[in-house]
């Protein structure tokens, strides 16, 4: 493809696809204090609610307890200590591969010099000044060659700092971890069986009451609010703290992720430097699932964005084919299901220079995402608090909280009773993150119900948005339908 055809591709492609690469500017004042059920629903905050019945209240205690329980899963922070350990294990090899090429280097800049010296005592006159010079070059080149094998040395030693200390960090967490979860469990059975009992006690009560007509409710009241002091006694002071040993946990690993990314920049840019390539572009963010990826210039010479063409693509796996993403033609990137385990590419075009930016590795999932949208299949409906950002292309004035529903046969939006769309899945509905940029790009879905309608939605949080999506390629796949984006390519289901 040529430079101008490309160029013009780029801008019927960002004309084409505007309501998808919105640039989604999200206030967080615009949903209100919600709390969560024990089933995981959206609800608003009521304190003049009416107290649950007995029985009721036993089921939700039992019910919040299991909750919890599910909550002290810490395999994805194990994932990402090893996925650490297995990129510093790559850096070690390629460091031995460098040692064994600089070898074979030496070895081949001391055979031709033993040539040229051998060269220089036949040669006489003209020839042996230029014998000589010969061999004064090659003895440059042996000290240059050894100025680099010091530094990667260093660089090698970098590298094992960083692996010894990503195996040790690796160790201490997981027996902190094992600990505290084993602990929190044993805390978290003896409050379940308190009310497990309260249950018995109050089915008992219940066949009692059919015989003699009385129930002695102030009993089983007592009964009641002493299995809820079990369960605040070890709550706060247990589970409470081992939260907050995982977040402590979640930050070292952040940080330490952002070094070896910084590591692998570092790499790459002397790598550019040796090759005289310009660098002058970077890309910024965490690579994973529930993130977004920012262009921005490092270098002086590095010209306006807002004066380049810019698209996304990502890259298969397996054979390195791009597939061109519809409408991510801005600076900032979120990804969205559809790039996890896949490498994303920017290449970025200014007077007929092209700059191709790639992630270090492919995107990460989300921690405990997957776990959440295999919980919400089990259900024939679920809710998602929204924001509409666009409808049809045209900014939403309103700020006001609005329902989707994401079912098994088909998806609705709605506020209250009145109901904006509600469409079975076909091969004309289209759902995908937002392609543009903003302080919302992560959480910002665009919904296509049908050809004419579409709708830019705005979620409370990265993790609702990505369940969201999930949850309906799921849905919409089990009716044979490829639910995806814009122009993006898909494989029809077979029956």
């Amino acid at each position: 493809m040529t430079r101008l055809s490309r160029d013009f591709s780029y801008k019927t492609q960002r004309d084409a696809a505007s309501p998808v690469s919105v640039d989604v500017i999200f206030a967080s004042s615009r949903f209100p204090n919600y709390g969560s059920r024990a089933n995981s629903n959206i609800l608003e905050v009521k304190e003049d609610a009416k107290l649950a019945s007995m029985k009721e209240g036993v089921r939700n205690e039992t019910a919040k307890l299991i909750d919890q329980e599910n909550r002290l899963s810490v395999r994805d922070l194990a994932s990402k200590f090893e996925k650490g350990l297995a990129a510093a294990a790559k850096l070690s090899d390629e460091a031995k591969f460098r040692d064994v090429a600089s070898l074979e280097k030496h070895v081949l800049l001391e055979n031709l010099r033993d040539a040229l010296e051998s060269l220089r005592e036949r040669a006489a006159g003209k020839t042996k000044d230029d014998v000589n010079e010969a061999i004064a070059m090659v003895d440059s080149l042996a000290v240059q060659l050894t100025e680099r094998e010091g530094e990667l040395v260093q660089e090698k030693d970098e590298v094992k700092k960083l692996a010894t200390f990503l195996k040790q960090a690796s160790a201490d967490a997981k027996r902190l971890v094992d600990e505290e979860r084993a602990f929190a469990r044993t805390e978290i059975e003896k409050a379940r069986a308190a009310v497990q009992r309260v249950e018995e006690a109050l089915q008992e009560q219940e066949r009692m009451s059919r015989a003699t007509g009385k129930q002695d409710v102030e009993e089983l009241m007592k009964e009641v609010q002493e299995a809820r002091r079990i369960k605040m006694l070890h709550q706060p002071s247990k589970v409470m703290d081992m939260e907050h040993e995982l977040l402590a946990l979640r930050t070292q690993l952040a940080e330490t992720s952002k070094c070896s990314l910084q590591l692998l920049k570092e790499l790459a840019m002397s790598k550019r430097g040796a090759e005289n390539t310009p660098y002058v572009f970077e890309l910024d963010g965490i690579e994973a699932l529930g993130s977004f990826l920012q262009i921005l210039p490092c270098s002086s010479k590095a010209p306006e964005l807002l004066d380049c063409l810019i698209q996304w693509y990502r890259l298969a796996s397996e054979d390195g084919k791009k597939d061109l993403i519809s409408g991510a033609t801005k600076p900032i990137y979120a990804p969205e299901p559809s790039d996890v385990g896949r490498v994303l590419q920017a290449e970025v075009m200014s007077d007929g220079t092209s700059i191709t930016l790639t992630t270090s590795g492919p995107i990460d999932p989300a921690a405990g995402l997957g776990n959440y949208v295999e919980a919400l299949v089990r259900r024939h409906d679920t809710e998602f608090n929204v924001v509409i950002v666009q409808m049809n292309g045209d900014e939403h004035p309103s700020e006001s909280i609005h329902v989707l529903h994401v079912g098994r046969m088909r998806m609705k939006l709605c506020k209250e009773k009145t109901t904006l769309a509600k469409e079975f899945y076909s091969p004309f509905m289209q759902l995908c993150g937002v392609r543009g940029g903003g302080n919302a790009a992560a959480q910002a879905a665009f919904w296509q119900p049908k050809t004419g309608i579409s709708f830019v939605l705005a979620f409370e949080s990265e993790r609702e948005r990505n369940a969201a999506i999930m949850l309906a390629r799921r849905f919409a796949f089990d009716c044979n339908i490829m639910l995806a984006g814009p122009d993006d390519k898909v494989t029809q289901k077979t029956t």
